[in-house]
């Protein structure tokens, strides 16, 4: 059978898909407002364990087509390593269509692009990164470890491997002081990266973190959904994209958008210009409907 270690995270998207355990924990752990990883120590699992658990969802998962490799940083493991676990799945899964996993910037730092390239072949083809932000301070602030000039560096090496993106970027992390640069900072990254899709989180601080820590001293404006409204239709102006799908459809989100960018971008400039003009008729998830 196939078995997890602690509390099992994957993005929206991947909700059909089989999931398999590769890496434990995140190899980087330090971003402020991330408390998925908090109580877990990086390592990467045994192959032998892998397999045996592919061999299983093979006789008990039916038709898999979609698999996603977790914990929060499978991309640090070993080329070889992956090399392995991509091998079974051809084997075991003959509909397979995508296998993917999230990426950091450390991860996409120490990874070639012929090694991503190798690995894409194999089935390894989307990568989930998370921006959080294009302005330098706060990037820093959130302790990225990265700034927005090699944040775009790395994710470049991911498309010249050929392999497809889909960023995030945290509504609310510049605070009310910097929301506005914030979402221009950010269009403008996203702009340089050209990612195949697009979302939008909402900065949330959780227990055991940094950032939650900040809040209660006080240091941590919250925005309300009108200004968060604001805030990305700044950002969706601000996208000059050639063929990317964006989604506000993550459980933190106050409004659930969507559309293919530069196709609909009017018309999602419309409905957020609606929200702004009358507040009162705007249909914001409450926040008991809200989660990560």
């Amino acid at each position: 059978m196939i078995r997890y270690e602690g509390t099992l995270y994957r993005p929206p998207s991947e909700a059909d898909s089989l999931i398999l355990q590769a890496t434990i924990g995140c190899s980087y752990n330090e971003c402020t407002f991330c408390g998925m990883y908090r109580d877990k120590q990086f390592r990467v699992r045994k192959l032998d364990d892998l397999k045996a658990e592919i061999a299983w969802a093979r006789e008990h998962a039916g038709c898999v087509r979609k698999v996603f490799l977790a914990d929060g940083d499978a991309l640090m493991a070993k080329t070889a390593y992956l090399r392995g676990i991509l091998a079974e799945l051809c084997a075991a899964f003959p509909d397979l269509a995508r296998v993917s996993c999230y990426a950091s910037p450390q991860s996409l730092q120490v990874r070639g692009v012929d090694e991503m390239s190798e690995l894409r072949e194999l089935g390894l083809s989307l990568y989930y990164l998370g921006i959080e932000s294009g302005h330098d301070g706060v990037l820093a602030r959130l302790v990225k470890g990265v700034d927005a000039a090699e944040m775009i560096r790395v994710a470049l090496k991911a498309h010249a491997a050929g392999v497809k993106l889909s960023t995030m970027i945290l509504l609310g992390a510049g605070n009310r002081a910097l929301s506005i640069e914030h979402a221009r900072e950010s269009a403008r990254v996203v702009n340089a990266i050209q990612p195949r899709f697009v979302s939008t989180l909402v900065m949330t601080p959780v227990e055991n973190t940094p950032l939650w820590d900040e809040a209660r001293r006080g240091e941590v404006d919250e925005l309300t959904p009108l200004e968060l409204a604001r805030e990305l239709r700044e950002f969706v102006a601000g996208l000059e994209l050639r063929g990317s799908i964006f989604r506000s459809n993550h459980a933190s989100n106050y409004l659930t958008l969507a559309g293919t960018l530069p196709k609909d971008k009017h018309a999602l400039l419309g409905a957020l210009d609606l929200v702004l003009a009358d507040p009162r008729r705007a249909r914001f998830t409450p926040d008991w409907q809200r989660g990560l």
